[in-house]
């Protein structure tokens, strides 16, 4: 597997990506690929472990040492087929998820110095499509049975796309006038252009998978023998402060959406930071998303922060050792291109004539209960507030029509993803509350398994 002593004699390269200072100014991706032979050098640093941690630290259990030895022969097409086996998307995953496989890398024992998985999945995929080799694959017999998946993001395209090649009708209802779900809408172009997610759509309608956009499903679906709730967790978490009324606060997806929309020319944004003060409040990833769009308006200046503490700048082996997700200080590449951070801040309050002008908040103790310390009260200017504080859970409104039960968080109570209403099922965020890509695909792979059983041993409508 890899080079024998390969990850002794060549250094981990870090992926490349354009400059801060060029990608500020468009909406194309910024990340790159490495070069073939810098790939197949970084597929032969791995090195035969004895147990893959990596396959623990993926949720879709992707065969990352196979893949990584035939990038390293250059075996591209070979590499292409053991990516598929588990993953529906892998230029999905490699273009956003976190990468918990390479946290879980047993090079990553030597922090900073674990294999470029993620980098050689990208480069795995993005080969497979330049070269024609990723190709509808339609069923080769038809089962009669027919099944509605509700949302179109990454869970429920997962689950469409196998539940279609074994044989079943699918029809996906999608209340946003295109697919993707916060992938399209959530995410800007310069983490995913929406080509990218328009080839799979095509692929899926090329295997039967019909989309029905612009429906927003609110009751029972007639005429299909099983449904499927990928809905997401879309409850944004508020800020109950004073002054939360005011104009120019708003919760991140509403800013996203229109910032998306506006670069695809569907419509006019109705929320800009152009030339604004732009307070971002929430530390992760959707924070960051907004933090590097304001800055491709011309914001006046972006200032992120965050509830909880600084976190250490190694890995705290006491709270989360290796092979676990590490809780220390990342940089997002969204302030590498600019922008302010602070830590431990607790907002007390939002003023202004109507429409938000300033910001006031304290530091606080950086854990729960996050008690404020005394004497830190700070003012600053904001005419843009953006709530990126993460999600509670899905929206209720389907799920109470259907009278599907909830787990005590709110989400679709659904243990081996059939839930309280026969024939009716859940996957992704709806089930397990907000999570990773790789954990929705995960999700929307193994539903379909259970829809597919679940038909096989019901009768037909």
């Amino acid at each position: 597997m890899g080079e024998l002593g390969a990850f002794m004699k060549i250094d981990r390269a870090e992926t490349p990506e354009r400059s801060p200072a060029e990608r500020v100014g468009d909406h194309r991706e910024f990340v790159r690929i490495l070069p073939l032979v810098e790939l197949r050098e970084q597929g032969a640093r791995c090195m035969e472990c004895g147990v893959p941690f990596c396959h623990s630290g993926c949720p879709l259990g992707n065969l990352i040492p196979d893949w990584n030895d035939l990038v390293y022969r250059d075996r591209f097409r070979e590499a292409l087929a053991q990516l598929h086996r588990t993953n529906n998307f892998p230029e999905f995953t490699g273009r956003l998820c976190p990468a918990p496989c390479e946290a879980a890398c047993v090079l990553e024992i030597d922090e900073g110095n674990a294999v470029t998985i993620k980098q050689i999945e990208l480069a795995i995929v993005t080969r497979g499509f330049e070269e024609g080799w990723i190709v509808p694959q339609p069923p080769a017999t038809r089962s009669g049975r027919s099944v509605a998946v509700v949302g179109s993001g990454p869970a429920g395209l997962a689950c469409a796309q196998q539940l279609a090649r074994a044989g079943h009708a699918v029809t996906v209802f999608e209340r946003d006038e295109a697919g993707g779900g916060l992938m399209r809408f959530g995410v800007p172009d310069f983490k995913i252009e929406k080509t990218v997610i328009e080839r799979r759509l095509e692929q899926l309608e090329a295997e039967g998978v019909e989309f029905r956009y612009g429906v927003d499903v609110q009751g029972a679906l007639a005429g299909f023998d099983a449904t499927v709730l990928a809905t997401g967790s879309r409850v944004p978490r508020d800020l109950p402060v004073e002054g939360r009324a005011l104009g120019g606060v708003h919760f991140a997806m509403d800013y996203l959406y229109g910032r998306n929309r506006d670069v695809a020319g569907t419509a006019e944004p109705s929320i800009s930071a152009a030339g604004r003060h732009v307070i971002v409040i929430g530390g992760g990833d959707t924070g960051a998303d907004c933090v590097a769009s304001a800055h491709r308006e011309g914001a006046a200046s972006v200032t992120q922060i965050e509830l909880l503490g600084e976190p250490p700048v190694s890995r705290p082996d006491e709270l989360t050792p290796w092979p676990l997700w590490p809780m220390k200080l990342r940089t997002s590449y969204a302030l590498k291109e600019g922008g302010e951070r602070s830590f431990a801040v607790s907002t007390t309050g939002l003023s202004g004539n109507g429409r938000v002008q300033q910001i006031h908040w304290m530091q606080n103790t950086g854990a729960p209960p996050f008690e404020p310390v005394p004497g830190t009260e700070e003012s600053r200017p904001a005419q843009l507030v953006l709530l990126a504080m993460g999600f509670t859970g899905p929206e209720p409104g389907l799920l109470d029509t259907l009278g599907v039960a909830r787990d005590g968080r709110g989400n679709v109570d659904a243990p081996e993803f059939g839930t309280s209403v026969p024939g009716v099922f859940a996957a992704g965020d709806a089930r397990r509350g907000q999570s990773l890509i790789v954990w929705a695909i995960d999700e929307g792979r193994r539903c379909a398994r259970a829809v597919d059983e679940y038909l096989a041993s019901s009768s037909p409508r």
